[in-house]
């Protein structure tokens, strides 16, 4: 790592908020997006509260307007598998949610904050996957229940919040473990338009998004090591970055600089477009049988490697930072509300923090809160905020090069200890060795030769075993040592060796107009298609879908000019489905010339061993 002269430093004594306030984040938005970090009381004076019990009813608890902070907490009994939820936006009528609509534009229009998405998500995939990406959005149809019209009114809800007082807030939370002093950011949205505002994956009511600064001790000062930021996809050590990384990590004045996916609100270390592939909601089983599909196809056209697959839905996560920024030098500054587990509503409050909208799916069912999953069960953030980022492997510095030495004192030990032993081994196994030999040629000592060998044998292994362990030792101290230089020496190492995954920025797709136009409506001809074939061929159904999907296919290699190898794709995927065809229909004939096959193979194999 850098050395520590050039880390900021921060004395041990400073309270908790002063260390928040001296790490906090710069946050940058995209263009376009409008809910933004706020305080959850004034949510919360705006919500209903509600129960939805295990046979599917609802129940209203506390109205909108009468739920306060204290309320929220209050101990309710409730039947086993009862989900408490809180509502932001309260049901409304076909009338009201056309106002909403109408007002949420007017925002927009005078905001002058409008979202434009470049080039198209649809048009940086394949025909499958917007074909799955269709089934995807009409299983939406039936399991969704947040509609457009719930995200303009959440929007409408939250300025008529800020009109109130415009405050910017994270909740803060310091947690000191094991060396290490974790700062966690925890910041709360009113309402996550993904889907609505940004042709994204879900919408739901509230969202929670995260990120860590981690300090550690160096005298009586306190320097960061590592953040780690929450994103999509990623996990452990892959969402970590080190201090010094200047190649990952963006600081502004020594505040870690973050990039906020539009609408998802997760958080990324560069600006940037980020591919998020989202798998079809398939049973176990299907899924098993579509993978094995996927990397054989990927085998057979030469496109192992290439990442994502014709049976993923391609979603965009934009993070382009060119909206709102908050935190020190941005247009707007926090205002940090520090919380910790003797906080009422962190610890208190189980349910989840919007709307419960019944989707068995969970992605438009709002999130638990900081400290809790949707289930009640403990968040592993929360209560593990070193193992969240694989740091809880990792010592402090301070620390490294003291365990070091002592691993290096004990593995010397050790090494002395196999040396003696592996001596003594080989003193005994020469010792019999010599009796052994010395047997040989004496008929009268047959079986006490025999028994000898058995034991001079199992002593050589015990020897060979010895060395083995000698050696991997002698290899782990001279890694330790190399590894207590290079501290000692203050050589910082790899800022990005322990990153086996890496959330990347894709660059923008540049398609022509014309192949936008055919990505957005090619799928809804292909549909219409299907159901021309259902009136007018229903014998010819499924060969007419074959068909279909070809023609498809092929019209957009030509516009994407990759025709050849789409031809030699369909060719291949012809010769498999002819290969099928003839197999089931002359499987007798196939199973025959098999086994004469196998036969030939065997008779020249036995002829040769003959002849040799």
């Amino acid at each position: 790592m850098t050395p520590s002269s050039d880390l900021p430093r921060v004395p041990q004594t400073a309270s908790d908020e002063a260390l928040l306030r001296r790490f906090e984040p710069v946050v940058r938005y995209t263009r376009g997006e409008h809910c933004y970090p706020m305080d959850v009381e004034p949510y919360i004076r705006r919500c209903s509260l509600w129960v939805h019990s295990p046979d599917g009813g609802e129940e209203q608890l506390v109205p909108a307007g009468a739920l306060d902070m204290k309320s929220l907490v209050q101990p309710r009994s409730a039947p086993f598998g009862s989900i408490l939820f809180l509502r932001f936006v309260q049901a409304f009528g076909l009338g009201e949610a056309a106002g909403h609509l109408r007002e949420a534009g007017r925002l927009s229009r005078e905001s002058h904050n409008a979202f434009h998405p470049g080039p198209g998500r649809l048009s940086r995939g394949g025909l499958l996957p917007r074909l799955f990406d269709a089934l995807f959005s009409a299983t939406l149809l039936l399991r969704g229940r947040v509609p457009a019209a719930t995200s303009a009114a959440a929007r409408i809800a939250y300025q008529e919040i800020l009109k109130e007082k415009e405050r910017y807030v994270y909740h803060g939370r310091v947690v000191r473990e094991h060396g290490w002093i974790a700062l966690q950011y925890w910041f709360f949205f009113p309402y996550n338009p993904w889907r609505s505002g940004f042709h994204g994956v879900n919408d739901h009511e509230s969202d929670w998004e995260m990120i860590l600064v981690y300090l550690y001790e160096e005298g009586k000062s306190l320097v960061p090591g590592w953040v780690a930021y929450a994103s999509h996809d990623f996990h452990g050590d892959d969402l970590r970055r080190r201090w010094d990384d200047r190649v990952e990590l963006e600081l502004a004045d020594g505040h870690p600089v973050v990039y906020a996916g539009a609408g998802s609100h997760a958080s990324y270390f560069q600006r940037g477009e980020y591919q998020a592939e989202v798998s079809l909601p398939l049973p176990r089983w299907l899924r098993g049988m579509v993978d094995v599909v996927q990397r054989s196809w990927a085998r057979l056209t030469g496109a192992e490697g290439s990442g994502g697959g014709p049976f993923r839905i391609p979603f965009v996560d934009f993070a382009r930072g060119d909206g709102l920024s908050i935190g020190p030098g941005g247009d707007k500054a926090w205002s940090p509300v520090v919380i910790d587990e003797s906080t009422p509503w962190v610890s208190q409050y189980r349910g989840l923090w919007g709307l419960f909208a019944r989707d068995p799916l969970s992605g438009e069912n709002a999130p638990g809160g900081p400290m809790f999953n949707r289930d009640g069960t403990p968040r592993g953030s929360w209560f593990d905020p070193l193992g969240f980022a694989g740091l809880d492997k990792t010592p402090p510095p301070s620390r490294e090069a003291a365990i070091l030495r002592q691993q290096v004192a004990e593995l010397r030990k050790t090494q002395n200890e196999l040396e003696a032993t592996a001596a003594g081994k080989m003193e005994a196994l020469q010792r019999l060795g010599a009796i052994w030999k010395g047997m040989e040629g004496k008929p009268h000592l047959a079986k006490k030769h025999a028994a000898l060998g058995v034991d001079l044998n199992a002593k050589a292994n015990e020897l060979t075993l010895v060395r083995k362990d000698l050696s991997q030792n002698r290899v782990v101290l001279d890694a330790l040592r190399q590894r207590l230089k290079e501290i000692e020496a203050g050589a910082p190492g790899d800022p990005q060796a322990h990153i086996q995954h890496r959330a990347s920025p894709v660059p923008a797709s540049a398609v022509s107009r014309t192949v936008e136009m055919w990505a957005a409506l090619s799928i809804a001809l292909m549909f219409f298609g299907v159901a021309a074939l259902l009136v007018w061929a229903p014998r010819a159904v499924l060969p007419g879908i074959v068909v279909l999907v070809i023609v498809f296919g092929l019209v957009e290699s030509v516009m994407r000019r990759t025709f050849a190898v789409s031809l030699g794709n369909v060719a291949i995927f012809l010769a498999m489905v002819t290969l099928v065809v003839l197999g089931i229909a002359y499987w007798q004939v196939a199973l025959a010339a098999l086994l004469v096959g196998v036969g030939i193979i065997l008779l020249l194999q036995r002829v040769q061993e003959l002849r040799g």
